[in-house]
């Protein structure tokens, strides 16, 4: 277990990376979940510091601007819970900061995930995992997230043997300046650019009215890193070396909410109706899933929502025991802030 010391019931929270998306995600998510803090500070680059950020307030913390501070290893005297979402070279920066002054770190960046040390948390699929962690606990990949939400039920009827996933991954999960890039081409293609001149800068391709099979840097073997990320983070969350996972991931034009294609194989026979009965069943999930009305989930129209909406549940013929489903989420709650401060909910006595 952790150096920090006992969880009080209203702890000091920061929140580090405050003024980008993600950090802007968490001050909102605390207020909606009405996180019992004494106090929150908001901490990003010296650059950032002076400005206000707006926040409606939990626990004993009123409503009202939060100053942003410049994040020093000092910031976190006092502080119980740091939520960090200011990149990984950041976190491996303060992580000593934060452990010696007795906080928990809840990392968003890929800098810890898969240390043997970290627990990978999602806190539908693995909250049991808080309890050995050594000051720092890591927020898995946002695609990952919303996959092994709906994995867990599954996996409870019978093990799952294989999951093959082709994600569809809307801009804004590369930052603020990939959503900008997304509006600008679409405007200047309706206004008669052709696709191969359009300005490319926060992706290698356009992404107006195009998909882009490429996420994060590639690797030996010809996949991606997203996609490894898939593949290693499901495991550990899971507990599973033995699961064998492929993943295709794609950027697509939407602004908001990544979508997955999923097919899932298991040991023993599933039907379509347990799979739907058992998601119906399960934390954090939404069942949208109505030919007849064409019900199923659609990233342009669940943005800034905060459940797994699972859809199109079918059995898959191609294999012995199989069953494939599309799952939409938005990326930057539950594949990041609310993910990250309901693993804060569970650090509490």
């Amino acid at each position: 277990m952790s150096m920090s010391r006992p969880m009080p019931k209203r702890p000091v929270v920061a929140v580090a990376g405050a003024t980008g998306a993600v950090g802007r995600e968490f001050l909102k998510v605390l207020h909606e979940l009405d996180f019992p803090a004494s106090e929150v500070r908001a901490l990003a680059s010296a650059r950032s510091a002076g400005k206000e950020l707006p926040f409606d307030g939990c626990g004993d913390v009123p409503a009202g601007p939060l100053t942003v501070q410049e994040m020093t290893p000092a910031s976190f005297e006092g502080v119980d819970i740091a939520l960090f979402s200011a990149g990984a070279g950041v976190s491996k920066q303060m992580r000593q900061a934060v452990v010696d002054a007795g906080a928990v770190m809840i990392d968003n960046s890929s800098a810890f995930r898969m240390d043997e040390d970290v627990p990978l948390v999602v806190p539908e699929v693995n909250p049991e995992d808080i309890q050995w962690h050594h000051g720092v606990i890591a927020n898995p990949n946002c695609s990952t997230i919303q996959m092994v939400v709906a994995l867990k039920p599954l996996d409870d009827l019978s093990p799952i043997k294989r999951v093959v996933v082709a994600t569809y991954q809307a801009a804004s999960g590369a930052g603020a300046a990939a959503m900008d890039e997304l509006y600008s081409q679409t405007k200047d293609f309706l206004d008669g650019t052709p696709t191969a001149e359009l300005e490319v800068s926060a992706f290698q391709h356009p992404i107006a009215f195009n998909c882009i099979p490429h996420i994060d840097v590639f690797l030996d073997d010809g996949s991606t890193k997203e996609e490894w990320k898939m593949v290693a983070e499901t495991k550990k969350i899971m507990h599973r070396d033995s699961l064998e996972v492929a993943a295709t991931c794609v950027r697509v034009p939407v602004l908001r909410c990544h979508g997955e294609a999923v097919n899932v194989e298991f040991e023993g026979a599933v039907s379509a109706d347990e799979a739907r009965a058992a998601l119906e069943g399960a934390p954090g999930i939404v069942v949208m899933d109505d030919a007849e009305t064409c019900a199923y989930p659609m990233p342009g129209l669940l943005a800034n929502t905060t459940p797994v909406f699972v859809g199109r549940i079918r059995e898959d013929v191609s294999v012995p025991h199989g069953i494939a489903f599309w799952d939409v989420a938005d990326q930057i709650r539950k594949g990041a802030a609310l993910n990250a401060v309901q693993i804060a909910q569970l650090l509490l006595p």
